[in-house]
């Protein structure tokens, strides 16, 4: 396996499915069986530690991420309970960047307390949008001023590493909101900022809203012009574009995601959770009741994919245009060999030729802020055609 950065990570996430109510757009695993089933799945996670620690094949853990569903969500006890469960089952003492996902109403003073001692340096918040009326109408549980609420009692214990999540083209979202949306949260003084295009995944609520012709999807010129709203504030206000959907202040990337962007190994513990050593992907299943049954009875749950060397070919160059770093043509050499290499030349001097990738010294290829818009059929042309 190659890093980019020459150093070998590990991270470790783990994932929290419980969720107070379901958002109008989300189709990530979640359940809202919390109070039945909250304490088995504490302990089933620290059982699954103990049960897959070898895989990290000695590699210090450098991160850690609660994502989910709702990690917030957990009663203090049991998130304490999960933590001391894991320092137990695995070696945390290297652990560098702790990260929780969080939502605003969740973040109450004795929340915020209680994170210092478990070693929480990191708050990634799924705040969206600062227009309550689509709050309310996607279904999320907080308000605009609990945002400002939850950034400032965090800060109050110390944790200034925060990270704010935003979605554009939003039903009933304008370029105007969506430039207020923005500003509001640069005010907020956050490190790191993560901004999604809104998808309309199949299944979800807003999907069957917009099939029965109940929510009009925003135009996609409008998508692109808030694209660019975003892309030019962040970076006045002296955030990095490190990833296509991520900003930072220097310093402040998010050090765990960018594990999964450079294919350092990383451990996945909990339903509907994904780990990579570098050639061998393995998930556990979607299923509340599979995932616990599996680990009650002393069984790994996942599901192991060994990975074709053109299938770590398309992973590498999928995950290098997504970032700022962008693709080193002779590390692909050195990792795929002559043919892979010669293909991605190949296929991305069209991409070169329309502006939507520039060539960096001898052989390195980054996406420009054109070709960001287009990144789908970029991919798409680079990635091998086993056909």
């Amino acid at each position: 396996m190659h890093s980019e950065s020459g150093i070998k990570m590990a991270g470790l996430y783990v994932h929290i499915p419980f969720c107070g109510s379901r958002c109008s757009y989300c189709d990530f695993f979640s359940t809202l069986k919390l109070a039945d089933e909250g304490q088995r799945y504490v302990e089933a996670i620290i059982a699954e530690a103990r049960l897959r620690r070898d895989e990290l094949r000695g590699e210090p853990l450098r991160t850690l991420y609660l994502g989910g569903g709702t990690p917030s969500l957990l009663p203090l006890p049991l998130l304490s309970q999960l933590v001391d469960g894991l320092r137990d089952a695995l070696d945390l003492t290297g652990i560098e960047e702790f990260t929780i996902e969080a939502n605003p109403d969740d973040v109450t003073p004795e929340w915020c307390s209680a994170l210092p001692s478990l070693g929480v340096n990191r708050v990634s918040m799924g705040v969206q949008t600062f227009e309550d009326h689509i709050l309310r109408f996607i279904g999320r549980r907080h308000t605009a001023a609990q945002v400002v609420r939850a950034i400032a009692d965090l800060r109050g214990v110390g944790i200034d590493n925060l990270s704010i999540d935003l979605i554009y083209g939003l039903p009933g979202q304008t370029p105007d909101t969506w430039v207020h949306t923005v500003e509001q949260a640069i005010a907020l003084e956050p490190s790191h900022i993560s901004a999604y295009g809104l998808t309309y995944e199949e299944g979800t609520r807003l999907w069957w809203q917009r099939e029965r012709g109940e929510v009009q999807e925003v135009p996609e010129e409008v998508c692109i012009e808030m694209y660019h709203e975003l892309v030019k504030r962040l970076h006045d206000a002296g955030f990095e574009h490190y990833e296509i959907s991520n900003f930072a202040l220097p310093g402040y990337h998010s050090r765990h995601n960018s594990s999964y962007w450079d294919e350092t190994p990383y451990l996945g513990l909990g339903a509907a959770a994904h780990s990579y050593d570098g050639s061998v992907r393995r998930s556990n299943p979607s299923s509340l009741s599979a995932y616990l049954d599996s680990i009650a009875a002393g069984e790994v749950a996942c599901v192991v994919e060994e990975l074709t060397v053109w299938e770590r070919y398309d992973e590498r160059v999928m995950l290098g245009l997504r970032r700022k770093a962008g693709v080193d043509v002779e590390t692909l050499r050195e990792d795929f060999g002559d043919r892979l290499a010669r293909h991605f030349v190949r296929e991305v001097r069209r991409h070169v030729a329309a502006g939507n990738v520039r060539q960096e010294g001898a052989s390195r290829y980054v996406l420009t802020d054109r070709g960001i818009l287009l990144s789908d059929s970029v991919m798409r042309d680079v990635m091998w055609d086993e056909d």
